[in-house]
């Protein structure tokens, strides 16, 4: 009866280690599917007259807005994540949990850029905020804005705006499509 017993704890645990191997591509993909939307979208950053094109997973629950990057052990130099704000508002970032550098930057809602945190320390607890409302939050690899020359005078767009062809309807409700205004 002993064995009996052990054997579904064993299967557990062996299961658990397993499920903790899972990659960061499987992830997303896991989490793109389970929502029925794209595992990532096309966002463009103008700066100094070239756009820089990004595709980068959406978080758009509180679950997926609270989770971020954290545990991630990379980050594609043209991959990220966006966090759009709807409706706008203040928000702000840590990086308790996440274990790589990161670029935030700050999106007003006329697609310009209130704040680029460039570089944010892993693990730290301080909190990053523009302090004013946002459209929404972008994260990039720690020092790929300044590698790309990216500055507060940059330009942010995503979904069908930033790429025009649409592969499917799941992109209309995840449109930044901003009038430009600098």
């Amino acid at each position: 009866m002993r064995l009996s017993f052990l054997a579904p704890l064993i299967l557990l645990a062996a299961c658990s280690a397993t499920a903790d191997k899972q990659d960061n591509a499987n992830s997303a993909a896991a989490t793109a599917t389970s929502t029925a939307r794209p595992a990532t979208i096309p966002l463009i950053i103008t700066a100094n007259g070239k756009a820089h094109r990004f595709d980068v997973e959406i978080a758009l629950t509180k679950e997926e807005q609270a989770k971020g990057l954290m545990f991630r052990k990379s980050l594609s130099p043209d991959g990220g994540m966006v966090f759009p704000m709807s409706p706008p508002r203040t928000a702000s970032f840590w990086m308790e949990n996440t274990f790589i550098p990161l670029d935030m930057i700050f999106v007003r809602t006329d697609g310009t850029i209130a704040l680029l945190a460039a570089n944010t320390k892993p693990y730290s607890r301080e909190p990053v905020s523009a302090g004013v409302p946002v459209a929404g939050i972008v994260e990039l690899a720690g020092g790929r804005a300044a590698e790309l020359g990216i500055d507060d005078k940059a330009t942010v767009q995503w979904g069908n705006c930033a790429a025009p062809a649409r592969p499917d309807e799941a992109w209309d409700s995840l449109n930044f499509c901003p009038a430009n205004g600098r």
